[in-house]
Parts: C-alpha cells; structure tokens; sequence
C-alpha cells in the first residue's frame, strides 16, 4: 500500500495518509506532493480533505528513524533536501488554488501539526487524539517559517501556551479558541464534517490561488530567507 492515496468524492479530492503514524521521511514528501499535483490536474475538483486511515494517529511528524539514520551514515545533503521538501509540503498547500482541510483523525504532533496548521481549515475527532507541539521537550526549536504557518492557524496568546509548554491539546478546547472549525464525536462523523464542508466551496481557481498568495507572502518569504540559515548548516537541534 502507497503511503498516500487519494480518491475523488464528487467536487473533493480526499487524499488519506496510509503509513500508520504517518510520518514524514523522503517517500512521504514525494508522495504527498504527487497526490497534490495529480488532484489539481482534475478540473472538477474545487476542494481538498486530508485525512489518515490509521484510528489513532493523523501524523506524528518527522521519522526520527529514518533521520537518525541519516545522520549516523553522514547523508548531510540528503537531509537538507528533506527538510526543503518539508518546506514544499507547506508551500504548496499554503499556495493551492482551492481549499484544503485536514480532518484530523487522531494524533498530530509536532511537524504533523505544522502540517495540519498550513491547511486553510481544520476539523478534528474529539473523542480520541492530541494536537501538540513536543519540540520545547525534545530540543528542537522551530524553524522560522514553521513559527510563521502556526501563527496563521492558532491565536497568539494560545500560541505561546502551546509551543512554550509542549502542552497535549484535545478538539474541545482547540474549537474553543478557533484553531479548529469543528470538534467532532467520532471518526464518522468527522469524515461526513469535513467533507460537507469541503462540498461547499465552489470558487474559481485562479482567484482563490492568487487570494491565497496574497494572504500567506510573509509566510513564503520568511521559509526562503529565513530558513535556509537553519537548514544549510543543519541547525536543527539543540
């Protein structure tokens, strides 16, 4: 099984993630980008729902086995390309012409919540999963432009708690303070949400993208000149 799939449900492009935890390495960038690119390709589609098929995690982030491995055989160019390819990820949904909202299923830590942040709406399941930032526990700070795609998503003031406390954040209290949309019941009845939803926008593609790169420039700007003094050097822990 591919690590992301995705399939078309009438105007939606439902795009699940198939690898368990979901995490990010290599394989997972270039997949999720490929599932991206072939949805834009369809005309027909005018939104995105991104989901997982794993009952307890949405995506827990980098795959700090594949990383650790990476480091060990001394593979420097070969992590820094991942770590630009992280930053396609955000790019590109940050710049996609249509909507793309993550039903968050479960889990979403760290990078997985970087991931969920620069979707442009969130829905998740209130009985069971986390949203949570663990890198003040961990030792590793965030890159500039991924502090700059969690401001776009989470209030300031709830923002510091967060990132500062390494805090595990349920539905009901992210709802609360409008990071998500909607805390749902249940896996079904977060799926049917989100692709409700999804089903109501039908906005021409051209003025959604250009409104989208209008309202997330600063963003763009700071992963290009910002990020790049992290990731050259490999500056990505402490």
């Amino acid at each position: 099984m591919s690590k992301i799939a995705w399939e078309k449900w009438e105007s939606v492009g439902v795009i699940t993630m198939n690898d368990g935890e979901n995490r990010h390495n290599p394989d997972f960038v270039r997949e999720i980008l490929s599932a991206f690119d072939d949805i834009e390709k369809d005309p027909g589609i005018s939104a995105v729902v991104l989901s997982s098929s794993d009952p307890k995690n949405w995506s827990l982030g980098i795959d700090l086995q594949w990383i650790s491995g990476a480091m060990a055989a001394n593979d420097l160019p070969g992590i820094r390309t991942f770590m630009y390819g992280l930053n396609r990820i955000f790019t590109r949904i940050l710049m996609y012409p249509m909507p793309v909202i993550a039903s968050i299923n479960g889990h979403a830590f760290g990078d997985g919540t970087i991931i969920a942040c620069a979707c442009d709406f969130r829905f998740m399941k209130a009985d069971r999963g986390f949203f949570c930032f663990p890198e003040v526990d961990i030792n590793i700070p965030f890159l500039p432009g991924m502090l700059a795609i969690i401001k776009k998503a989470v209030p300031y003031y709830k923002l510091e708690e967060l990132v500062f406390t390494g805090k595990k954040t349920g539905a009901a209290e992210l709802a609360a303070h409008h990071v998500i949309v909607k805390a749902c019941p249940d896996a079904e009845t977060l799926f049917q949400e989100s692709l409700s939803f999804a089903q109501t926008f039908n906005k021409k593609r051209p003025v959604f993208g250009e409104m989208k790169k209008r309202l997330h420039a600063a963003i763009i700007e700071t992963m290009e000149k910002e990020d790049p003094a992290y990731i050259e050097p490999l500056q990505l822990m402490l």
